[in-house]
């Protein structure tokens, strides 16, 4: 297995629970303008046909390649999934300092900064 990948290809990519049910996809990544690590990606699923999506930022960290399932495994259900920090797809979401803390304390992941 080769371990890189470009970025565009993880557009896109589809992600599961642990229980290995479909979540949604991968809609973009968020990079650390300094120092080039991948801090968040960011899941889109509900609405119809990308009309009144929702994306949640979930930690880079938090998520795993799942060989098997040709996507990406999250160690937290849908549901768990639906009370975290999200917003909607036609607003750009506010990257400030403590929007971060609270993404990473709700999954309680470990910052990367």
């Amino acid at each position: 297995m080769n371990n890189l990948i470009e970025s565009d290809k993880v557009i896109g990519t589809e992600v599961y629970g642990p229980d290995e049910a479909h979540i949604g996809e991968v809609k973009r990544l968020v990079l650390e303008k300094v120092g080039g690590r991948v801090a968040h990606a960011v899941l889109g699923f509900g609405g119809f046909l990308g009309m009144g999506e929702d994306h949640y930022p979930v930690p880079w960290s938090k998520l795993t390649y799942n060989e098997d399932l040709g996507g990406f495994q999250i160690d937290i259900t849908k549901d768990e999934l639906e009370e975290a920090p999200r917003y909607t797809a036609d607003t750009e979401y506010d990257w400030s300092d403590d929007n971060n803390r609270r993404i990473y304390d709700y999954y309680g992941a470990r910052p990367y900064w």
